[in-house]
């Protein structure tokens, strides 16, 4: 049994908690944004479990749909279900009851936060697929990733407001410019069995698209600071988060598979500087 928790563990990822912080981060940014200010404990709570659950979820969901290809790929063949430690029914009964866990969650909330968490659940659910049609998948796994930001303004406000689309739009550009990142890990690897990314859709503009999606994010998130009154706050983090995209210029420009999964790893960092921004200047207000 012991072994055995430690292939679910491995699974859903437990000991690489950059994922689930990397959907964390946005989805408080726009808790607090929603909210003014501190949201409160009760919605706290249900955002930052339900985001680990929700996440702990897709990679149950995302290995099985992937187990074939994750084979031919040397950063993904030894993960449970593809190496055969885990059976595809063993994950998905996991993925499914961690998603029954979280709609739990979702049900102390109110009917519109319910409502919107049945279209979050269906875009995790497309994503693997997406892979094989999509030559710029990572665009769907943006608002898949994204989409903690209208839920938290529906759990606040009991509606999703033009500015929680335009944050979402925002978010997506920074998943992009990190899930490329990714992609670009194992580019050689994808070519060879043909999964299509946005590393190999951007060809040798990689590089370039990356810093491009990092400024497109961190301008669209530049508007709600209107709302704040501690500007020079927003601005510092702002800074902070711009030279963090300048280091990972640094990283991936030589296209190394180490750089690259170096920068992606540290994404979160970036993510957590934009939220201690929004929610220092709300507490400074």
């Amino acid at each position: 049994m012991r072994g055995k928790l430690r292939l679910y563990l491995d699974l859903i990822r437990w000991n690489r908690p950059a994922g689930w912080l990397l959907l964390l981060w946005p989805t408080l940014s726009a808790l607090w944004i929603a909210a003014g200010g501190f949201p409160g404990w009760h919605l706290l709570a249900v955002f930052t479990l339900g985001t680990i659950l929700m996440r702990s979820a897709g990679c149950c969901i995302n290995d099985v749909a992937d187990r074939e290809f994750d084979r031919h790929v040397k950063r993904t063949a030894q993960r449970p279900v593809t190496s055969g430690k885990v059976s595809v029914k063993e994950a998905l009964v996991l993925g499914a009851a961690l998603a029954l866990v979280a709609f739990g969650l979702v049900l102390t909330t109110n009917a519109a936060t319910v409502a919107w968490s049945f279209a979050a659940l269906a875009i995790t659910l497309a994503y693997p697929y997406a892979k094989r049609f999509v030559s710029m998948p990572q665009a769907v796994l943006g608002v898949a990733f994204s989409f903690g930001i209208p839920m938290a303004f529906a759990a606040v406000t009991g509606g999703v407001p033009w500015l929680a689309w335009g944050l979402l739009l925002g978010n997506l550009f920074w998943v992009l410019a990190y899930d490329t990142e990714y992609a670009m890990v194992d580019r050689d690897d994808d070519l060879r069995i043909g999964m299509k990314t946005s590393a190999i859709t951007l060809g040798r503009f990689d590089v370039a698209a990356v810093m491009a999606f990092y400024l497109i994010y961190l301008s669209i998130w530049a508007y709600p600071s209107a709302k704040w009154s501690s500007d020079a706050i927003y601005l510092v983090a702002n800074g902070v988060a711009l030279a963090q995209v300048a280091w990972h210029y640094t990283l991936i420009r030589a296209r190394s598979r180490e750089g690259c999964f170096k920068a992606f790893r540290l994404n979160h960092w970036l993510g957590f500087t934009v939220f201690v921004g929004v929610a220092l200047s709300y507490l400074l207000r």
